[in-house]
């Protein structure tokens, strides 16, 4: 048996194995697999927009003759791979955030690890959360400067940090997450921007699972305590509430210049499909009242449900922590033959003995499904 036979074996036995599932299409809140219907519980589809069949026929039937209705851009962006389409959609964005800029990328991933890997250098530091998500570890560990990551939502511990160490560096940046991905839970951002300008840091707030979902021009956790303005770069997907694909980030003229021409996975990307780039940009322009309606429907789901399980949650996103790997798979399990479709969260993705269910509400499921769901829990949990 070699290395990598070794690895998966070892990564079965410990209830850790991934597999990828074999999805046959999805319709409006549920996901068909193996010809089986589900309330999809999964989906970071947080307005339900992806599979809206009526608006993505009136899409299609609107911009099917635009020349630029093409399904791949065919070259990164420096080169042949843009069109005035591609800066309409970073000047809504910019509009709608206002910021005096905006780049695209291909993916949050891709954004997170290209802004945060050029933006410092040797002689530099950042200050992240212990719980940001891997995309931003990577883009720390590519730009080879020092790190400190604080305790989760800890600021007397960041501000500890800083105070320890800021003055030995030249430049200084502090990340968090807005929502966080695992746990659903909110940053304190003001008390960021009071510690950025205290320590002479620049602030940059991943709005990836609250774009879409907070604020009143739908810009996330920023927006809603009033503070987009004092946050020097917001990174946010496309791919989740949006129902699109991408990323992007929003900042003054100056940052984006220099991403530009500094951040390699913007630099060494083929573009976006420029079909997805217009399906953003109308969507912005045309259904926006519609996707206001829909954040509101979710808003008041999740308030709904965190009320039901007696929790201090403020998300659509609700962690169910089960502990141990095997109960939390069987768990899982029960809930796909009784039609909810909730997949096990397992280490590498969260520390040991916290595996859990992680729920992504939706805005088109209803709360009486969201009670059904917790009674299986709770019998599953008194077995």
């Amino acid at each position: 048996m070699n290395f990598y036979e070794q690895e998966l074996t070892k990564l079965k036995q410990e209830d850790c194995l991934r597999k990828i599932s074999n999805i046959s299409y999805k319709e409006d809140k549920y996901i068909i697999v193996n010809g089986k219907k589900y309330i999809n519980l999964s989906s970071n589809d947080y307005l339900g927009l992806s599979t809206n069949k009526d608006i993505i026929q009136e899409f299609i039937e609107t911009n099917k003759n635009n020349n630029e209705f093409l399904f791949s851009s065919a070259s990164a962006r420096l080169l042949t791979g843009t069109s005035s389409i591609y800066s309409k959609l970073e000047n809504n964005l910019a509009k709608l955030f206002n910021k005096e800029a905006c780049l695209l990328y291909n993916t949050g991933y891709q954004c997170n690890l290209g802004t945060i890997s050029s933006l410092v250098q040797k002689g530099d530091v950042i200050f992240c959360d212990k719980l940001n998500h891997a995309s931003i570890i990577a883009g720390m560990k590519l730009s080879q400067t020092d790190f400190y990551r604080y305790k989760h939502l800890d600021y007397q511990h960041l501000e500890t940090l800083l105070q320890k160490h800021r003055t030995k560096y030249k430049k200084a940046v502090i990340i968090s997450e807005s929502v966080f991905s695992m746990d659903g839970d909110i940053a304190d951002i003001k008390k960021l921007v009071e510690l950025k300008n205290k320590y002479d840091c620049i602030l940059i707030i991943d709005e990836a699972h609250a774009f879409g979902v907070f604020g009143k021009n739908l810009c996330g956790i920023s927006e809603t305590v009033n503070v987009s303005n004092d946050v020097d770069i917001i990174t946010a997907t496309l791919g989740k509430a949006f129902a699109s694909v991408g990323a992007f980030c929003v900042a003054n003229k100056t940052y984006i210049d220099y991403f530009v021409n500094k951040s390699g996975s913007f630099i060494f990307s083929t573009a976006l499909a420029p079909v997805n780039v217009m399906w953003t940009s109308w969507l912005i322009e045309n259904k926006i009242n519609l996707i206001k309606e829909k954040e509101q429907k979710l808003n008041t789901l999740f308030k709904h449900v965190h009320e039901y399980i007696k929790d201090n949650g403020q998300s659509q996103i609700i962690p169910v922590i089960i502990g141990q790997n095997k109960q939390t798979v069987e768990i899982a399990n029960k809930l796909q033959d009784e039609g909810f479709f909730v997949l096990p969260v397992r280490v590498p993705t969260v520390p040991p003995n916290t595996a859990r269910l992680r729920l992504s509400l939706t805005a088109d499921i209803t709360f009486e499904e969201m009670k059904t769901f917790f009674e299986i829990i709770k019998e599953q949990l008194q077995r």
